[in-house]
């Protein structure tokens, strides 16, 4: 699955190829209560056809109108204003004092589109810069710490993961934690060094590493764009592994398992080189608490956890983990 943006720019490209006339928007930058952030994406046929949003609905029905008409985007690269009043903002949609700028590029064999799909389909971060006068875009590597930038001749933009996310163990949870993470944007990586498990997996656009975890994580150097959850429910694996990741700058750091066992964990933890603000920062039993019980459920409510504290939003009372007596029928995938 891929993302909004990528989801955007491949149709772009594939109505490009069929011979379609297509413009590509960017936001570059808003005011007041934009309802879209910068760098949303929208691509407009020239038959009116259009896939992703820069304000909810409003904005693209009069880019719909001047794409169609050539009054805008017909030869090169365009900025294009909305809601500079109160009155405009009004009329377009936008809630009251929004303003938006967009970027609208007419694509051509110039634009790169294609070659910046391959690399986004090779988990490459890329850096692309569109020239205003001439059209012509280039590609480069991206940085995670690269932003869109603007200056009215050159648009930056950044496209491809912008998070990592490290998984411990290749087990039927891990499938759908994968999944979900790579629509937000996340390179996910798998480690697991166990031969049945690796064996199994079968996900050709995330990478399984068969080194051991700790090793692995460590050689990552993981920075604030990283996110580590432990699934193998093998201290002997998660536990490492989760030693180098409290260490680390990761934003985010959590383990599968019921409350009782991850009091176990933290207990084992303070017999390694961890601070107690270290080993606090573990989030056991990993996700919001959202009563999971089947794996695709507990995915939901890691990534909803990791999307959270993403966002710096504190934990909503109704997702507190509650205490929980120790059930020996219940599966440990249920105690998240």
């Amino acid at each position: 699955m891929d993302s909004v943006d990528i989801e955007v720019l491949r149709t772009a490209q594939a109505w490009l190829t069929g011979g379609h006339r297509v413009a590509l928007g960017t936001i570059v930058k808003t005011w007041g209560s934009a309802p879209r952030p910068v760098g949303a994406m929208v691509a407009v046929r020239g038959d009116g056809q259009v896939v992703g949003s820069v304000s909810g609905g409003c904005v693209e029905e009069d880019l719909i109108e001047k794409i169609k008409a050539r009054s805008i985007a017909a030869e090169k690269p365009q900025l294009v204003t909305y809601g500079v009043t109160n009155e405009e903002a009004t009329r377009w949609g936008l809630p009251c004092g929004g303003t938006l700028q967009v970027v609208m590029e007419p694509l051509g064999e110039a634009s790169g589109v294609a070659e910046l799909l391959k690399r986004i389909g090779d988990q490459q971060l890329v850096k692309r810069r569109l020239e205003m006068d001439s059209g012509r875009a280039t590609l480069e590597a991206g940085r995670w710490q690269d932003v869109l930038e603007f200056d009215g001749r050159v648009l930056v933009t950044v496209h491809g993961p912008r998070w990592r996310l490290v998984l411990i163990g290749a087990g039927q949870l891990t499938r759908y934690l994968a999944e979900m993470a790579r629509m937000l944007d996340y390179h996910v990586t798998v480690i697991d060094p166990r031969e049945e498990y690796a064996a199994a997996w079968d996900l050709a656009s995330v990478p399984l590493d068969r080194g051991m975890p700790d090793d692995v994580v460590r050689e990552m150097n993981l920075d604030g764009h990283s996110a580590v959850v432990a699934l193998t429910h093998d201290p002997k694996l998660d536990d490492l592994a989760l030693m180098e990741a409290l260490k680390s700058a990761a934003f985010y750091v959590g383990a599968i398992g019921s409350k009782k066992n991850n009091d176990a964990r933290r207990k084992r933890l303070r017999e390694f080189d961890l601070s107690e603000g270290e080993i606090a920062r573990l989030r056991g039993p990993v996700g919001l608490y959202i009563g999971s019980k089947t794996p695709p459920e507990i995915a939901v409510a890691i990534v909803a956890e990791m999307t959270a504290v993403r966002h710096g939003v504190a934990e909503p009372s109704w997702a507190a983990k509650p205490e929980r007596r120790f059930d020996p029928s219940a599966c440990e995938v249920k105690a998240t």
